[in-house]
């Protein structure tokens, strides 16, 4: 099943998207990688990057619109709650047919388990913060921030990116 196959491949995401270091420069570096591929390919998104609870990076490309902040906001609130990409939440959740609401009692005005957002995970340290792009459909919003995390840590995009998996309908 699609679904299966994709939280199978965003499980190997998040084993090998990790950072050896992450700090404000590396944030920048990474929001100007997503920034550039998605003007390069018209995109019209809004891209944020915290660390540590304080913004380190933010971007609205022509097209976006101030709604993109609020599901950002939303989508990082998964990511920085349950530690994994709000994309893989919100397929688990598919999976058992519930909500965040009814599962996890929060207020889908604060919570969205929709992709886009994924932790910054540094080895041997954890999760320091989210990178998060709204303004595409879910599942692309999560592959652009794989493309570029992948595309900063010189590994193979093609090997980690959905696209190769079948389209969840």
């Amino acid at each position: 099943m699609a679904i299966e196959n994709d939280l199978s491949l965003i499980l190997e995401q998040e084993r090998v998207l990790q950072f050896d270091r992450f700090d404000l420069g590396s944030a920048w570096e990474l929001g100007s990688r997503l920034r550039t591929m998605a003007v390069s390919a018209g995109h019209p998104v809004a891209i944020d990057i915290q660390m540590n609870g304080m913004p380190a990076f933010y971007a609205a490309l022509p097209g976006s619109v101030p709604d993109n902040a609020q599901w950002i906001r939303r989508k990082r609130n998964v990511a920085m709650r349950f530690g994994h990409p709000s994309y893989a939440i919100g397929l688990g959740l598919s999976l058992e047919n519930r909500t965040l609401a009814d599962k996890y009692g929060v207020d889908p005005a604060d919570y969205a388990a929709h992709g886009g957002s994924f932790p910054i995970v540094v080895r041997g340290v954890g999760a320091i913060g989210t990178v998060t792009v709204s303004g595409l459909p879910q599942r692309e919003d999560h592959r652009i921030v794989v493309e570029a995390i992948a595309d900063m840590l010189n590994l193979d995009k093609q090997a980690l990116d959905l696209d190769a998996a079948p389209v969840i309908v």
